[in-house]
């Protein structure tokens, strides 16, 4: 407590002094100070602090130097600690979100949605500002994104969040006037500010939906460390509480990867701060009545479906009922263009919240990394954008982890010290391409071989190509690091990864080379709510197979199919047996033949394995809307949903991997 007692006695001494000799400004700042302190208790030491040392070294410094502006510096920090006095003792009467909940419930949704947008370009600014400390526009793009934080949860009564924002806004504007330099310190403060805050708004939304959650509560280390910075002196009563904040110890940064999921807990939303388009021109609309809208476009082109292919319709022979379907057509398609528009968000801010996990990792590593990021205007489904999340966080992590070196082994390679990491999506095929590449040390096809025959999940790695190997890398549990960290270790990640990424109708390719570095590329859909599909006939019945799985498809020879042990039977496919699916078995469905040689086999590709589906016919390609089977019929092995054709049926789209994992069938890569 010696701290609280030097503070009592220099601001005693303030008062005595300019009671003696100083100005009738001083010395009624200096009594309002006395004020707040007498009817506080420890709390308001923190919040007098600034305004002290600010008062004390004016009063120190020369009579002429006394008018100037440091003079306003002082009196607006003294009613800041005014302010910040009367928020926190009528916050201590009860709870501000909970007044808020109660107040508008829609307005405190609005002020989460709002914040999450700011506090995703105040994190993408502050890491701009730390490679550019002189980047006057980041610097002030921050200080707008907390002002405007400050200012929503002051009307909302939200006094937590307002104190926070307001104070850390204290900083900035300091940095702002040139009296603060932006040093690592006041990054780190600023970051883990921002954090804080976003527990907050992850707390205020799990409330207004009804769900159990503790508010966050006062971090009165952080406060502490804000307040240090925001006084900017360095003798005095600061320099006692900045080695108490030291001694007593802010809360430490968590593991690298518990800090930076804090950092994407936002949704992936567009950044206010990128100038991508006019917010004028743009509206906030509930997700709930945009996924109604697309569903309703997707009945709308089943329903202008059917109509084309009623057989009344096609026996017409009417020019001007023909003209008029067209011209229904036409709206139609485009409609549903638009609304799967709507769902598409750029993947953007999602590469810029990788920056904070690249940041804090190659702290953590003591490594240097360059992140890099192209195409971020790339669209794509907004579930997909969310669901990337966690497959991209763990991809880069095992960059930073296994393939980046450190700054000597790169210099003794006779590289640069420091990494590129490229983050790049682009358009391909009607797919987006994702790629994440970095210039590290490769994938080791050895050592990957030398560990999965130690765990048993090959034989030899003779005649297997380096994809196979590299693919190796996507089993459960398999990881080459040598020691367990709080990063990797575990072999709990990229199996995640390719189940992740598969689970979205996407797949993983990998291209290494020894020290020239690594890339994967995960290729996937613009959208999941409508897939490109094969229609196959199995009997009287019709079935879609997702196109991007199909690999070939042909007519079985004599010799083509093989029985082994009696139960399995295979298929001679380019010199490989691959294992064989009789789909009207499968489902209990009667074929217009068993014979192999008058039926289609298909071969498909699911977790990087292949296998061949037997059907009676190829009916064609289409375009299709997914649509649930509801609850009902939700756990129906290797049925991912249904689809309305064109002709009025039904059709069953097949989810291929449960499709063979539930049957026990092995598989060839």
């Amino acid at each position: 407590m010696s701290d609280i007692h030097d503070l009592n006695r220099q601001i005693d001494d303030l008062a005595l002094r300019l009671v003696v000799g100083g100005s009738e400004a001083f010395a009624a700042s200096v009594s309002t100070l006395v004020q707040i302190r007498d009817r506080g208790g420890a709390e308001s030491h923190a919040h007098i602090s600034a305004a002290a040392a600010v008062l004390l070294d004016i009063l120190q410094a020369p009579e002429s130097d006394r008018k100037t502006a440091a003079v306003q510096d002082a009196f607006a920090r003294l009613q800041q600690a005014v302010e910040l006095d009367s928020q926190e003792r009528k916050g201590g009467e009860a709870s501000p979100e909970c007044q808020s909940l109660a107040q508008d419930p829609e307005l405190l949704s609005d002020f989460v949605v709002e914040s999450r947008e700011h506090l995703v370009a105040i994190e993408a600014q502050v890491l701009t500002l730390e490679r550019d400390p002189g980047n006057s526009e980041a610097l002030h793009s921050i200080f707008r994104g907390f002002h405007t934080i400050k200012g929503l949860a002051g009307f909302l009564e939200l006094g937590e969040v307002q104190i926070l924002s307001h104070e850390v806004e204290a900083i900035l504007d300091r940095a702002r006037n040139s009296q603060l330099t932006v040093s690592a310190l006041v990054i780190d403060v600023i970051l883990e500010s921002a954090d804080c805050l976003k527990r907050w708004l992850t707390h205020l939304e799990a409330a207004l939906q009804g769900q159990p959650s503790v508010a966050p509560g006062r971090d009165g280390a952080l406060l502490a460390k804000v307040r240090a910075i925001s006084s900017g002196s360095s003798s005095g009563p600061l320099a006692v509480l900045a080695e108490v904040v030291e001694a007593g110890g802010a809360k430490p940064d968590g593991p690298a990867g518990e800090s930076t999921s804090a950092a994407a807990e936002g949704s992936a939303v567009d950044n206010p701060a990128s100038g991508r388009r006019n917010d004028s021109l743009a509206i906030k609309v509930d997700t709930a009545k945009l996924d109604s809208l697309v569903d309703m476009a997707g009945e709308m082109v089943i329903a202008e479906s059917l109509v084309r292919h009623d057989p009344e319709f096609q026996s017409s022979r009417s020019p001007r009922l023909q003209r008029n379907l067209a011209q229904l057509t036409r709206i139609t398609a485009e409609l549903q263009k638009t609304a799967m528009s709507m769902r598409l968000v750029p993947i953007g801010p999602l590469f810029r919240r990788m920056a904070r996990l690249v940041r804090d990792l190659s702290r953590q590593f003591s490594k240097q990394v360059r992140l890099e990021t192209e195409g971020d205007d790339i669209e794509l489904d907004r579930t997909i954008v969310e669901a990337l999340s966690d497959p991209l966080m763990h991809m880069v992590r095992n960059a930073l982890d296994h393939g980046i070196e450190s700054p000597q082994e790169r210099q003794a390679a006779g590289k640069s010290s420091s990494a590129r990491l490229l983050l790049r999506a682009q358009h391909q095929a009607g797919h987006v391409v994702i790629e994440i590449s970095d210039d590290g040390r490769g994938l080791d096809r050895g050592k990957i071989a030398r560990k999965a025959i130690e765990k048993g999940l090959i034989a030899t790695a003779e005649g297997m190509s380096d994809h196979d190997v590299f693919s190796l890398i996507f089993e459960p549990g398999f990881s080459t690091a040598a020691t367990v960290t709080n990063v990797s270790g575990r072999g709990v990640g990229m199996d995640v990864v390719r189940r992740h990424v598969e689970k979205l109708r996407g797949r993983i390719e990998i291209r290494s080379a020894a020290n020239l570095g690594s890339t994967f590329l995960l290729k996937l859909p613009l959208t999941l709510a409508i897939i490109d599909g094969l229609v196959v006939g199995v009997g009287s019945e019709r079935y879609i197979l997702p196109l991007f799985a199909v690999r070939e498809m042909f007519r079985p020879g004599e010799d083509a199919v093989w029985t082994v042990q009696g139960r399995s039977e295979m298929v001679l496919v380019r010199d490989t047996l691959l294992p064989m699916v009789r789909l009207y078995r499968t489902f209990g469905v009667k074929p217009k033949s068993e014979d192999p040689r008058q039926s289609v086999l298909i071969v498909a590709e699911s977790e990087s394995r292949r296998y061949c589906l037997l059907v009676d016919d190829l009916i064609g390609k289409q375009e299709v809307v997914i649509k649930s089977l509801g609850e009902t019929f939700k756990n129906i092995s290797g049925i991912a949903g249904g689809a309305i054709l064109g002709d009025g049926r039904v059709g069953l789209i097949l989810e291929l991997d449960r499709l063979f994992k539930d049957r026990g069938i092995d598989t060839e890569r």
